[in-house]
């Protein structure tokens, strides 16, 4: 009984709490608001962590970045900044050792949990997943850094799970070729940051960044993963789609690809201008 009143309880609030707040927010944001905290009614832990006050829940998107993981966190646990600097670690090119690493999933834990523990929680839920995958493939042939590189691109880029692998078989064709990747997600990793949002639009300026992230400047794949990418983009990674396409681009979640610049451009011409 009442557990069932804690459910009446939850969903009379958002009805409430959308109203209030759909005055004010535009009409998506409202939507992925409602959508998120559905979501979370569908998970078991949710509930468990109401009933425990010493438990806290936490969802974390795939595609977030380390900082942006950390900052998140750092709010809902109150830690300082030495328990926040742990939870991102410490390496050359912004951590790559765990960049890539703190899987995106669902978490129950305690409500006084450091970085430091945070940081093994999701790296053992990391190598946990990752081994479903690997043992379905010859690993002994595979470098996971690499990997989990073009995976983090691949999370950033695809519009969908639908369009993943083929992205996947765009980066290998391009690697292949030594082209060039020029994928705007590796621009904005190179210049996001808390002020300014951790992935900014892309101008065309942006393309003369500085940076080892810049795949515009620097041929081959960035020294490290840009965000942390879930199963699927690992998968799309490991088993990219056969295509001639080396070019690419999205149009209202719809992706267009081209095996010549000619080509590309004719699309461009076509549906963006």
């Amino acid at each position: 009984m009442r557990f069932h009143f804690k459910i009446i309880f939850i969903f009379a609030f958002l009805v409430v709490f959308g109203y209030s707040i759909s005055l004010s927010l535009h009409n998506r944001t409202f939507v992925k608001i409602l959508a998120d905290a559905i979501d979370n009614l569908s998970h078991p832990e949710f509930y468990e962590s109401l009933a425990n006050p010493a438990i806290k829940y936490v969802k974390i998107t795939e595609g977030m970045r380390k900082e942006e993981i950390a900052l998140m966190l750092s709010a809902r646990f109150y830690w300082n900044a030495s328990s926040t600097e742990e939870f991102k670690g410490y390496d050359e090119y912004r951590d790559k050792k765990f960049e890539g690493k703190y899987f995106p999933d669902v978490y129950l834990v305690s409500r006084y949990i450091t970085g430091v523990d945070m940081k093994e929680v999701m790296n053992e839920r990391f190598e946990k997943k990752i081994s479903t995958i690997e043992s379905s493939v010859a690993t002994s042939t595979v470098n996971m850094d690499r990997v989990l590189t073009i995976a983090s691109i691949i999370q950033r880029e695809a519009a969908g799970k639908s369009d993943m692998k083929l992205i996947s078989g765009i980066i290998k064709n391009r690697l292949s070729k030594g082209m060039s990747l020029q994928m705007d997600a590796t621009l904005q990793y190179a210049k996001g940051n808390e002020e300014n949002g951790w992935w900014p639009p892309v101008d065309p300026r942006d393309k003369k960044i500085n940076s080892p992230y810049n795949t515009y400047q620097n041929k081959g794949l960035p020294p490290s993963p840009i965000a942390n990418p879930g199963l699927a983009a690992i998968s799309a990674a490991l088993n990219p789609q056969k295509t001639s396409c080396l070019f690419y681009f999205h149009k209202d979640s719809k992706i267009y690809c081209s095996a010549t610049y000619a080509e590309h451009k004719h699309k461009i011409d076509l549906y963006l201008k």
